[in-house]
């Protein structure tokens, strides 16, 4: 089974492996992200643009909730570059557009002798036994595709590891950080703040900066959740692969406690 399956040049369904945490009957954003990476890419290799540029930052808007009738995907360059580049990708549902991203592809330079962080890092993905549905209270198809395992510590506070054998598209190979990007939004409900059958709290975006490209399909995140007394939250994850942090990823959320 697949997320999406390619109906046209720019067309695509989802399948029912895409349902939302939130409500099934909606499509989970994490397969989305995925998509709009792999078509990003798909661009860029078609326009023959410099290979040593790579995404350094996608930034992601949820303009609305997405259903399962087919949709369309358009790519543009705002910023053509031959240093940094600039490409936006948008779905459109039913004559609407539902996710925008942005993301700015950047040069690569020669900086091992310089290379380091001060992130911490989080114990492996062998470290313990895998299980289905992380142990959370979240149900819909695209978390059922899910296999691996939290740790958390304080409330709003600890990290989680998994990953998906389940294909992006049907029958059509994607890089490996599409792949990655694809899992990403789970950072958002992989450690809870408040149980969300009493709050609910979606993101209205997701933002991630990646100063190396991950490598493996494992995607780890040291998780931190922050609820506003105004209704408003934020979900900060230190991202990982299996040999350490790769970058950071954000999103801003509404926090609504259920009636």
């Amino acid at each position: 089974m697949a997320y999406f399956i390619r109906q046209g040049a720019n067309t695509f369904l989802a399948t029912p492996e895409t349902g939302g945490a939130w409500n099934p009957e909606e499509q989970h954003i994490a397969p989305m992200i995925g998509l709009l990476t792999h078509l990003t890419e798909l661009d860029h290799k078609q326009r023959d643009v410099d290979s040593a540029l790579v995404p350094g930052r996608m930034s992601v808007e949820i303009l609305g909730v997405l259903g399962y009738e087919p949709f369309d995907v358009e790519v543009e360059v705002v910023r053509p570059g031959r240093t940094i580049e600039l490409v936006e990708a948008v779905c459109i549902q039913n004559g609407r557009p539902a996710v925008r991203m942005r993301t700015w592809f950047m040069a690569q330079t020669d900086t091992s002798a310089i290379a380091g962080t001060a992130f911490s890092s989080i114990p492996g993905p062998t470290a313990e036994k895998s299980f289905p549905g992380l142990g959370t209270n979240w149900s819909g198809g695209f978390v059922e595709s899910i296999k691996g395992y939290r740790k958390p510590g304080e409330l709003g506070r600890g990290f989680a590891w998994w990953q998906t054998d389940t294909e992006l598209i049907e029958s059509e190979p994607v890089s490996n950080l599409a792949a990655f990007m694809g899992l990403m939004d789970m950072t958002n409900g992989i450690v809870v703040r408040k149980d969300p059958s009493e709050v609910i709290y979606p993101n209205l975006d997701l933002t991630a900066h990646l100063f190396r490209m991950p490598e493996g399909k494992w995607l780890g995140a040291d998780v931190s959740v922050s609820f506003g007394a105004n209704g408003i939250g934020e979900t900060h994850s230190v991202i990982h692969d299996e040999n350490g942090p790769v970058g950071t990823c954000s999103q801003i959320l509404t926090v609504r406690p259920r009636t």
